[in-house]
């Protein structure tokens, strides 16, 4: 584990190797699962935020399941506020492009200078996977999902690690003099 911070970081963040291959995976992350993609409870009130500008992308059964549960759920036990789920466990804010691939509707607006959120940071920190100690200590842990073979297959092939593919996100979620400590310590690693 490496240790920057408060945070505890597994070593396969920075020794295993990651990038995205939507036309292999189809988007898979967003659609397949059984439950929704964590939420920071702030990041519910943003969703509420950038609702009216996000929701024409969305299909009709999307829109109906945000009315009836909410921005976020939750199981009111040990599930962390997630997401909504449509029948089947597609995100609520998936939706489809042209080609079959399943996408974020959050980033299609952000990419499209829509809305100022990309999407949740879950998401966007995606295969990091954020947990919290009963002490209160926050622990990144490297999410092995077998719908992600061919990202980890990609990775290896372009000699990308995870926390280099993720450099944009991990700097959201705690700036840029953590990433240059995550950085050192992956040259550690090297060594």
């Amino acid at each position: 584990m490496i240790a920057i911070d408060d945070v505890l970081i597994s070593d396969d963040i920075v020794t295993r190797h990651f990038v995205c291959d939507l036309d292999a995976c189809l988007g898979a992350c967003c659609w397949e699962g059984e439950w929704g993609a964590p939420l920071l409870k702030e990041e519910e009130k943003i969703i509420e935020e950038v609702w009216e500008t996000v929701a024409p992308y969305l299909s009709e059964e999307s829109r109906a399941v945000v009315r009836s549960e909410g921005f976020g759920t939750t199981d009111g036990g040990e599930q962390p506020l997630a997401t909504p789920l449509l029948k089947g466990g597609a995100c609520a804010y998936l939706i489809w492009d042209g080609k079959g691939i399943g996408k974020c509707a959050f980033e299609v607006a952000h990419a499209e200078g829509k809305t100022h959120w990309p999407k949740p940071l879950s998401c966007h920190l995606y295969p990091i996977r954020v947990q919290y100690l009963n002490n209160g200590t926050e622990v990144w842990n490297y999410s092995q999902w077998s719908v992600c073979a061919p990202a980890c297959k990609n990775g290896r092939k372009l000699d990308v690690p995870i926390y280099k593919f993720l450099k944009a996100p991990i700097i959201r979620a705690k700036g840029e003099d953590f990433y240059e400590q995550l950085e050192a310590a992956a040259r550690a690693f090297e060594e």
